[in-house]
């Protein structure tokens, strides 16, 4: 079985899922989150405003699927952050990134 087609429309599809609320926070996310003192409404801004960072794209041979790098910065204090997604039944935030 060969790996599946990258999504074109990732952000169009990131951006429905989070207006529509239909996404989870994996627990590594939420961690990472806490950490690096980054809110859930900062994931959401970046995630609709943020672009497709695709040369940080990688294929999950465990889980078959493709996690996907949007990259964008904070409203606030302009923190540079990245945040990796994947798509099953659900959008999962895999991880978040703080890039400063």
């Amino acid at each position: 079985m060969g790996r599946p087609k990258k999504l074109d429309n990732l952000l169009e599809v990131v951006s429905e899922h989070v207006e529509s609320g239909d996404y989870l926070l994996t627990t590594h996310a939420q961690q990472r989150g806490a950490q690096r003192a980054i809110t859930r409404p900062e994931v959401e801004f970046v995630l609709t405003h943020g672009w497709h960072e695709k040369r940080k794209d990688r294929f999950d041979e465990t889980y078959q699927a493709w996690n996907y790098a949007v990259r964008g910065k904070t409203v606030a204090d302009e923190r540079e952050l990245r945040i990796i997604v994947t798509f099953d039944d659900d959008m999962l935030v895999v991880t978040v990134i703080d890039l400063n």
